[in-house]
């Protein structure tokens, strides 16, 4: 067998000379055919080279397609490694030859080296002629290294419009002399070149428009910009117009529209070594004056998308307002169009806005099963065009006068759709308004500020935030939250997020107060029917107000967030509900007067407090110390412990208010003393109240202990005892009662019982 096989190469052995060869295209003769390797022993393992030449004809082009392919030479790993690749057998492919002599090869643009099991991809000449180099050093060959098939094809499709000079593929296409036809890549649908630079300038008429389609996109995709082989599309007569867009890798779908009459094209690829087989494009162009025109895109504040055909951007100019239009309009629109508008409103760290859309007059007709299958305007309310889910619609409208008459968008954005179908109508007329959009549950004021309403004739319950809550609030801002309850009602809120920006903060009791929080700040007030209000509190930094229930005798509660010119952070959440109203007490406490001193406990204390079950009303407890004139309260924890951190995150879930100044707001406890702290308060006036008030979301403490004493307001004289170190003067009786009287780190009053 062996024997046989070498008889048969001897028989069929040529010299190197006679292994070239030529494919003519002649007039009357084949236009096509097949090829294959050649066939030589090679027993001493020389260098052969053999040349295989395909010259088409006049206004013709060669085309090559390889049917099997098999060269024993190594090609590139995956990695590209190319050192060792294609060295004993391999061919080099010549599809840019202007002279198909072989000296000339070395001249012609090198359109790339293959070996082993991948053919190349399919070939047409740029010129006339596709040259093949056969190499190989093996000791023999077989017509099965690779075969093909060749054939001569006219050349008139990519003769597109008028030559560009000094371009083998640039071309002018005029209206008047072609209004559609075809533009390609120019070896296409075979394997582009590299190095090339080809443009198309489209010529259209007065009020003409042009359309490009590309029926086929394929080129080298180097990365989103497109940094290699590209394709860019200009909105006018040169690369120095408006780009409307640059386009590489594979497109579908791809249908671009000029503004004007004009529109150029330019396909560009590099001069590089790696053997990118892509085969360009091929598109469809058409002049038209039949394109929707873009002046009812001018009557308003929208701007036209360019390469699309009647789609529109309408940008917000803060809080701006403006009218959108079917195209066409007051006239009937035409019919088998589509158009879409994008309705953005501001969306920075400053403004955000939403956008409200009334319909003033509308038409589109139904089909005549009452549908709207045929013409339809898709509102977009919620951002759906951001994943492309167009199918996620929240109204489709036809018909006259259709419903929603207005609708508002969720966010800052809203799109809609027009597809105007079969039938033709006289289409729609609508007024889109922007507004600040706080993000803010409740009855916002009707002129756009920042102020809501929350009245317990409309919800017991709800929440309550800062603007854009979880996102920060914006800078430069004041809201204000009203909580009116109806009577015999008290309001309560609890705070479950607070974070408002404070340059400075107490590290002992929190950030509280007109002195610390100077830049962000929340006030808490009551307020009164004669219009009258008491200030609460003011709050700051991390130190998130405690639980609070309205005074009784109030109608309800007001809040006020305050922001400056600075930084800002991410605000607050908080609950509210309208409860009965608990007596002035509440659920404990008491009025003391007419005695010297007492003590304070909280529930339970010494075991822990307990507060009350989720969702259920707050627990209070309020209590009421009167003294007698020219005395004061002095007011002294012993023992404290509530839960909260008034330096790291405030009181959000119990808190022990007091007010022990004569106007002013109370002072804010939570947290645990320790023992070696000194917490004791004197009151500016013979009245002091302290209230404990726990949230549903307590989870219990300690608690406190609290004794409260008379002191005489007698300067230098004191009828009674002189505590020795604080030198408070108190009733005598209250020596050796077991009692510390004299304060904090004063036991004087104990002394020599």
């Amino acid at each position: 067998m062996a024997l046989a096989m070498i008889c048969l190469l001897i028989n069929l052995y040529i010299s190197v000379s006679e292994c070239d060869r030529t494919f003519v295209s002649r007039v009357g003769g084949p236009q096509n055919g097949t090829f294959t390797s050649p066939v030589f022993l090679n027993p001493e393992g020389h260098s052969r080279q053999c040349v295989y030449t395909f010259l088409a004809g006049p206004n013709q082009r060669a085309e090559l397609t390889f049917t099997a392919f098999d060269l024993r030479g190594t090609p590139p790993d995956s990695k590209g490694n190319v050192a060792m690749a294609c060295v004993h057998e391999y061919l080099d492919v010549y599809s840019e030859v202007q002279q198909p002599e072989a000296s000339e090869l070395i001249n012609s643009p090198f359109g790339g080296r293959f070996c082993g099991p991948i053919p190349p991809r399919r070939r047409i000449s740029l010129y006339r002629a596709i040259v093949l180099s056969f190499f190989t050093d093996k000791n023999f060959t077989t017509p099965e290294l690779f075969k093909g098939r060749y054939s001569f094809i006219n050349d008139s499709e990519y003769q597109i419009g008028t030559p560009a000079p000094h371009s083998p593929c640039s071309y002018v296409i005029h209206a008047q002399n072609k209004r559609q036809g075809t533009i390609l890549t120019p070896t296409y649908p075979g394997t582009y070149p590299k190095d090339l630079i080809c443009t198309y300038l489209l010529l259209g008429g007065a009020g003409q428009r042009v359309r490009l389609e590309f029926r086929d996109f394929d080129l080298f995709f180097g990365g989103p910009h497109c940094p290699f082989d590209v394709v860019k599309v200009y909105d006018g007569i040169s690369n120095e117009s408006a780009v409307i867009g640059t386009y590489c890798g594979q497109q579908r779908n791809l249908v671009l529209y000029s503004s004007n009459s004009t529109m150029y094209i330019v396909f560009e690829t590099l001069k590089r070594t790696a053997n990118t087989q892509n085969r360009g494009f091929k598109g469809i162009f058409e002049f038209s004056e039949s394109f929707v025109k873009l002046d009812f895109i001018a009557k308003n504040d929208g701007e036209h998308i360019r390469g699309s055909e009647c789609d529109q951007k309408i940008l917000s100019k803060k809080e701006s307002s403006g009218y959108v239009f079917s195209p066409n309009y007051p006239f009937p629109y035409l019919s088998k169009i589509v158009c879409r508008y994008f309705i953005y409103g501001m969306q920075d760290a400053q403004h955000l806005e939403r956008v409200r859309l009334n319909f003033l007059k509308f038409f589109i007709p139904k089909t005549d099963k009452g549908d709207c299958s045929d013409g339809y305007l898709k509102l977009y309310l919620k951002g759906q065009e951001a994943t492309d889910s167009y199918e996620k619609f929240d109204h489709e409208l036809c018909g006259e006068e259709s419903q929603p008459i207005e609708v508002v968008s969720d966010g800052p954005r809203l799109v809609m759709v027009f597809s105007s179908g079969d039938k033709v109508g006289r289409g729609f007329k609508a007024k889109y308004t922007f507004e600040t959009e706080y993000r803010i549950p409740g009855t916002a004021a009707p002129d756009g500020t920042c102020t809501f309403t929350y009245r317990s004739s409309s919800r017991k319950k709800g929440e309550f935030n800062s603007p854009r809550y979880p996102s920060n609030y914006p800078s430069r801002t004041n809201c204000t939250f009203t909580f009116i309850a109806t009577p015999n009602e008290q309001v309560s809120l609890v705070f479950d997020h607070f974070k408002v920006r404070a340059d400075s903060a107490n590290g002992t009791f929190g950030s509280y107060g007109a002195a610390i929080c100077q830049e962000d700040w929340l006030e808490m007030y009551n307020i009164y029917r004669d219009e009258t209000q008491k200030l609460i509190g003011r709050y700051c930094s991390m130190t998130a107000p405690g639980p609070l229930d309205s005074n009784r005798g109030a109608i309800g509660l007001k809040v006020v967030l305050h922001t400056d010119r600075e930084e800002v952070s991410s605000g607050f959440k908080a609950r509210y509900s309208f409860e009965n109203a608990k007596s002035i007490f509440g659920d404990c406490g008491s009025n003391v007067s007419s005695s010297h001193y007492g003590v304070i406990v909280s529930p339970n204390f010494p075991q822990n407090y307990e507060g009350p079950t989720k969702g259920a009303a707050s627990k209070t407890c309020n209590w009421y110390i009167n003294v007698r004139p020219n005395h004061k309260v002095l007011l002294n924890f012993e023992h404290f412990a509530v839960e909260g951190d008034a330096e790291a995150r405030g009181c959000p879930a119990a808190v022990v208010r007091l007010w022990y100044t004569l106007d002013g707001p109370p002072i804010e406890l939570c947290g645990e003393k320790k023992p070696t702290d000194k917490w004791q308060y004197m009151s500016e006036s013979n009245y002091v109240r302290i209230s404990f008030i726990s949230a549903d979301k307590s989870v219990g403490a300690k608690g406190f202990k609290a004794v409260w004493t008379e002191v005489a307001d007698s300067g230098e004289n004191c009828d009674e005892f002189r505590c020795i170190k604080s030198s408070f003067c108190i009733a005598d009786k209250l020596r050796c009662n077991r009692v510390a009287n004299c304060g904090a780190d004063d036991a004087s009053d104990e002394l020599n019982c």
